[in-house]
């Protein structure tokens, strides 16, 4: 297979790399998977997948690719709080040594899965990627330093996209149910009931077909140097999510499900224009809520065991963390 098909995608046995790497592959793409374990692997037999810590990669591991695709990390707030160490090791230390490691090497591009969440608390407006990013939180404090010290490296030969992502949502067969419109839907059918903690806090919401068109449109890109792009499906306030999850539980499972609020404040607030990514890249979001909670419900026979600790990261984390011997 010529070069510039061989793709390495670090952390692709998450919750998007198990959706993205048979996408690609499936595009016509060499992909091979380095990914330390922490979620077990559900990728597919055709996906070569080498159980690694990322952090023993050299040079030469990365000589063979084209692009590598950074999917590593901790990935949510709840567990950059539980351990802000580890997560400015993973989310900084970790690109910042990939960034390195892949220029040596010849690598052509690393596109890294930033955050919006570095927009931290804005003020009822769209954000584009010219705006001051600031968040006075682990994770997107960790996200934004990751994005710096990669486009830092960024020059003609050595092209870096940083993709800021919405929160991403959707079924994925690495499943995940800790995430907005994942854990109203759970929440819907477990407990009749969705509890919002403001039902005006706004959110861009990212669809995994949507993602997984974005990176194509990444790696097939003839951008040089270094550029950050904003990565949406549409923005929305915590409350209409909520409403039309329970519009759906109503129409197709024949649900009442009961909407509370506890109007608690805060910290993450923002919507994003993804005029950037329409202009440079041609993307084209094609999901919506209605879309992306009937992905849910086609597949639910897949995660219906809602009290598996393994649909939520914060748990397995927790669990991880708690068996390191002290000190490492």
């Amino acid at each position: 297979m010529h070069a510039d098909k061989k793709i390495l995608i670090l952390g692709g046995a998450g919750f998007i790399g198990t959706t993205l790497s048979p996408f690609l592959k499936e595009c016509g793409y060499d992909i091979t998977v380095v990914d330390i374990g922490w979620f077990g692997n559900h990728l597919p037999n055709n996906i070569h997948f080498i159980k690694a810590d990322i952090f023993d990669l050299k040079i030469n591991d990365l000589k063979a690719f084209h692009t590598v695709i950074f999917l590593a990390g901790l990935s949510n707030d709840p567990m950059a709080e539980f351990s802000p160490k580890d997560n400015f090791i993973y989310n900084t230390g970790l690109p910042a040594y990939i960034g390195y490691l892949a220029k040596e090497a010849g690598v052509k591009r690393v596109i890294f899965a930033s955050s919006c969440s570095v927009y931290g608390y804005t003020h009822n407006r769209t954000f584009t990627e010219d705006d001051i990013a600031i968040s006075n939180y682990p994770y997107g404090v960790s996200k934004l330093q990751g994005e710096k010290a990669l486009l830092a490296l960024a020059d003609e030969n050595f092209s870096v996209i940083c993709f800021r992502q919405g929160t991403v949502c959707g079924y994925s067969p690495r499943m995940r149910l800790d995430l907005a419109i994942n854990t109203m839907f759970k929440n819907a059918l477990s407990n009749k009931e969705i509890k919002l903690s403001n039902h005006k806090i706004w959110r861009p919401i990212l669809g995994l077909t949507d993602l997984c068109n974005a990176y194509k449109l990444g790696v097939e890109s003839d951008l040089e140097f270094g550029q950050v792009i904003n990565l949406s499906s549409f923005n929305t306030t915590i409350g209409d999510l909520a409403k039309q999850v329970k519009e759906f539980m109503l129409e197709f499972c024949e649900l009442e499900i009961n909407i509370t609020d506890s109007h608690v404040e805060d910290y993450r607030n923002y919507k994003v224009s993804t005029e950037k990514a329409e202009n440079l890249l041609r993307f084209k979001a094609v999901q919506d809520g209605l879309s992306i909670i009937n992905d849910l419900h086609k597949n639910l026979t897949h995660f219906s065991d809602f009290n598996d600790e393994s649909f939520y990261n914060i748990e397995v984390f927790k669990k991880l963390m708690m068996s390191k011997p002290i000190g490492s």
